[in-house]
């Protein structure tokens, strides 16, 4: 089995918050990150598809496929954008990068016809990572 990984970058901007909290209660909880106008990121956005290579094509996936799916998937509604207002599928919930991974796998596993999706990674900067390996994850590998 092979892991075949596309790797991509965007800026968008969002605010961690509960709707049902108030401004105290999300500063306590998620500290600057629940700015009342928000704040921006640079994320990584990193998509795994596991699978055998076929012997027709060589490939687990077609890498520019894969890519286009996660250009007009994601990527066209995300980038430069406020997660918060302007992203229809990340509308009622709070735009963590845990949630963020979870969404675009819902999103994109429907999309995926090489291979199955085994991760998606959402990456804030360089230091703050969340995977998500899928509602029921088979073997995770490091």
């Amino acid at each position: 089995m092979f892991l075949v990984k596309i790797r991509m970058q965007f800026a968008a901007a969002h605010r961690l918050a509960r709707p049902d909290w108030t401004d105290e209660q999300n500063y306590a909880l998620y500290g600057k990150c629940a700015n009342v106008n928000g704040h921006g990121h640079n994320y990584v956005l990193e998509v795994a598809v596991a699978g055998d290579v076929d012997p027709e094509t060589g490939m687990v996936v077609n890498f520019y496929d894969l890519q286009k799916v996660v250009e007009h998937e994601i990527f066209e509604k995300v980038d430069h954008r406020n997660l918060n207002a302007d992203v229809d599928f990340l509308q009622g919930i709070v735009p963590t990068a845990e949630n963020l991974a979870k969404r675009f796998w819902e999103v994109l596993e429907p999309h995926i016809r090489q291979g199955r999706l085994y991760s998606v990674t959402v990456a804030e900067g360089q230091s703050n990572i969340a995977t998500y390996f899928g509602p029921q994850p088979q073997q995770v590998v490091f």
